[in-house]
């Protein structure tokens, strides 16, 4: 067999192969072994039949065509195999010859994976995390924030107040025309919560049911709409009702309430959760600066497009679930922000990069390190993930699915690479962090 490798642009290899008649010939019968064994061809057993009986039946060129596809298999990975070149996704193939006895020759176009010139770890130097602190403000906001949940809403004909809840239909007009998605009905808010424009909720302030009242305020320079920053508008409101938010306290029955003993074992339970909260973003915080650092001061080569493309179309695909999670259709986000999906790759291209360089760096490190999941580090992460899921009764119906999943070879694969980054990271961590 004949193998001419060729460097192509854009970090990718072209593989020529050429097989002589008599070393295709082994996939030439298993071929034709295995389309007898698929069809029934009367008189022999199945996988039984003669060649001629084979050809007779669907033709020598079906039978090539699968010897084909057989060999490219066996001939493309074991070359990339004995010459350990390492390869992005599969190869794009073509045949450029296949006839009964004669060559067979066929190309293989595949990406490489980019090399990594690694920068000097003792230029670099990230700062030790600080001490957390959780502070009486951070304690008392949560506690509102759980009030505010377990709040109860009262009718009530009094004039509205900061703090109430009122229903209200309004309309939004810029030079009097209605603007687009600027009218709601029966819309709820809590006043004085902050979610409408500066000044919006001001101006609800003392209204009472079936009042209604007009007023004009400008949008601000954070705008989430871009083509409304700065304008200024008119509000038609019409107040449908109004309640009065009342608040449990908070004593010793909410705590119990919330499976808690009493009033104090429910603020040391927030304060853990919130140090948790503080020591997670730190972390994360730190982790960022740290792969930022690395890559801006490493050295990589060209990067693939298959690998830019396959990241962007990957963001796409997280935001569309992260749209879906809030309730909202990806469709109608894309034609609110008046983008396509298209557009939405085309701006994802840097971050895509810079998680891809990521990516590759961790990938090349670890390899360096001989860092790796072993297959009881991944069994464990396996059993701690399924026992969180049965300690949560949101998922007591899935229990058996997840655990199915779980099992599965692509879930091994998945928590095998969760810990190799872990490990890595804290790898890391102890070379750079002084």
């Amino acid at each position: 067999m004949n193998i001419v490798k060729k460097d192509l642009p854009k970090k990718q290899i072209e593989l020529l192969f050429e097989l002589t008649s008599e070393e295709l010939k082994p996939f030439v019968e298993t071929a034709a072994q295995e389309i007898s064994a698929e069809k029934k061809i009367k008189g022999f057993r199945p996988g039984k039949a003669p060649y001629q009986m084979v050809i007779n039946e669907v033709g020598e060129m079906a039978i090539y065509q699968r010897a084909s596809n057989l060999a490219i298999t066996k001939t493309y990975f074991d070359y990339i195999e004995k010459e350990n070149i390492e390869v992005i996704d599969q190869p794009s193939i073509d045949v450029l010859k296949l006839a009964p006895g004669n060559p067979f020759e066929y190309k293989a176009t595949v990406s490489l994976i980019p090399q990594i010139e690694m920068c000097d770890f003792e230029k670099i130097k990230i700062a030790a995390l600080p001490a957390i602190k959780v502070e009486d403000k951070d304690i008392e906001k949560t506690i509102a924030d759980l009030l505010r949940m377990r709040a109860t809403q009262v009718l009530t004909d009094a004039a509205s107040k900061k703090g109430d809840m009122i229903d209200v239909d309004f309309d939004t007009y810029i030079d009097s025309v209605p603007i687009e998605n600027g009218s709601a009905k029966k819309h709820n808010l809590i006043i004085g919560e902050g979610y409408m424009i500066p000044g919006f909720e001001e101006n609800l302030i003392g209204l009472k049911k079936d009042e209604e009242k007009e007023f004009e305020l400008t949008f601000p320079e954070k705008y989430h709409e871009k083509s409304l920053v700065n304008k200024k508008a008119k509000f038609k409101i019409k107040v449908n009702a109004v309640y009065d938010v009342q608040l449990p306290k908070m004593d010793d029955e909410f705590a119990k309430g919330l499976g808690l003993k009493d009033a104090e074992s429910l603020k040391k339970h927030i304060t853990a959760n919130i140090e948790r909260e503080k020591q997670v973003q730190a972390e994360q915080k730190q982790e960022l600066e740290i792969i930022n650092s690395l890559i801006e001061k490493s050295k990589f080569e060209d990067i693939p497009e298959v690998l830019i493309n396959q990241e962007a179309h990957k963001m796409v695909h997280e935001m569309e679930d992260n749209i879906a999670r809030q309730g909202m259709d990806f469709q109608n986000y894309l034609q609110h922000i008046k983008k396509t999906e298209a557009d939405l790759k085309l701006d994802f291209v840097p971050d895509a990069i810079k998680r891809v360089k990521t990516a590759l760096f961790m990938r090349a490190f670890a390899k360096k390190e001989n860092i790796e999941a072993t297959e009881k580090e991944v069994h464990e992460e396996l059993d701690r993930t399924l026992a969180s899921y049965k300690l949560n009764p949101n998922y007591a119906a899935e229990i058996g699915r997840i655990e199915e999943n779980l099992k599965t070879e692509n879930a091994y694969h998945y928590f095998a690479n969760l810990i190799a980054n872990r490990k890595t990271m804290n790898r890391l961590k102890e070379l750079l962090v002084k």
